[in-house]
């Protein structure tokens, strides 16, 4: 018996086949629009949708923060905001993040982490510090998982 299996696509093939469409379908190049040939695409276009940031820092923190409620992401300037999250386990703490992400490079200093911290108190929240080696973990886990997420996409491509 013979079994076939298809090859594995990449995601940056995916992304890239989609930014084509996109741009085909913005200058009305779709078929069936009359009998007029097709002018030639531009390839510097297709670039135009592609995000502005490290897409691998940017997908990672996405990942790392996915238990997190998210305020605002924003691909293009590398900003995610999360809304206050308290632990299950700790209900009288709660952590917001604001991940920018700072280069198209993969690089330790493209990944910056600003955290705040509330502890309850009598039923009020009121601001606490936040200890440098909390940020500092945090960077560590998505830098670790971009690099692993770069590797995987080296290894399949």
């Amino acid at each position: 018996m013979h079994v076939t299996t298809r090859p594995r696509i990449s995601s940056s093939l995916v992304r890239g086949i989609a930014t084509g469409l996109l741009v085909i379908a913005a200058t009305g190049l779709v078929a069936g629009c009359g009998g007029k040939p097709r002018p030639k695409l531009d390839l510097a276009a297709s670039k135009v949708t592609t995000i502005g940031v490290n897409a691998y820092l940017w997908r990672a923190t996405l990942e790392t923060l996915s238990f997190m409620p998210l305020v605002q992401t924003d691909s293009n300037g590398g900003v995610v905001v999360t809304d206050w999250y308290a632990n299950p386990r700790n209900p009288n703490e709660r952590m917001k993040l604001t991940v920018s992400i700072l280069d198209q490079d993969l690089r330790a200093d493209a990944l910056r982490i600003a955290a705040s911290r509330q502890v309850s108190q009598a039923g009020n929240w009121v601001d606490a510090p936040v200890q440098a080696a909390t940020v500092q973990k945090l960077e560590d886990i998505i830098l670790t998982k971009a690099r692993d997420l770069r590797r995987q996409t080296l290894v399949q491509g």
